[in-house]
C-alpha cells in the first residue's frame, strides 16, 4: 500500500526557514516523479517544486531561489527545504507522486498524495 506521510510543517516568522519531508511506504523514489504542493484557504493546489527520477528539478517563480526540493533515494524520503518565508507562503503543503519518465506541474497528473502538512509565517 502506497502511502505518503508530510512532516516538519509549522509556524515561523517571515525571513524563517523550514524543512519538509515524505517519507514513503509501498514503493521506491527512485523510479518516480515527486512533488511538492500547496493550498491556501480558498485558492486552488500549485506546485511548488517537481523532481523527476534523474533528480531534475523545477520551481515555481514564486519560490525559486528560495526553495530547495530534494530527495534521498537510500531513505525513500522526499524534503523540500524553505529559507526566506513570506507570509504569502501559508498554507497546506503536500507531497504527491506518480511513477512516470515525464514530470508534469499539475496536480491531475500525480496519483498519490499525502495528507498535507501546514505551514504559517507570520510576518
Amino acid at each position: 500500500q502506497v502511502q505518503l506521510v508530510e512532516s516538519g510543517g509549522g509556524s515561523v516568522q517571515a525571513g524563517g526557514s523550514l524543512r519538509l519531508s515524505c517519507p514513503a511506504s509501498g514503493f521506491t523514489y527512485s523510479t518516480y516523479c515527486m512533488g511538492w504542493f500547496r493550498q491556501a484557504p480558498g485558492k486552488e493546489r500549485e506546485g511548488v517544486a517537481i523532481i523527476d527520477w534523474l533528480s531534475s528539478t523545477k520551481y515555481s517563480d514564486s519560490v525559486k531561489d528560495r526553495f530547495t526540493i530534494s530527495k534521498d533515494n537510500a531513505k525513500n524520503t522526499l524534503y523540500l527545504q524553505m529559507n526566506s518565508l513570506k507570509s504569502e507562503d501559508t498554507a497546506m503543503y503536500y507531497c504527491a507522486a506518480r511513477q512516470s519518465g515525464n514530470c508534469f506541474w499539475a496536480p491531475a497528473f500525480f496519483l498519490y498524495w499525502g495528507q498535507g502538512t501546514q505551514v504559517d509565517v507570520s510576518s
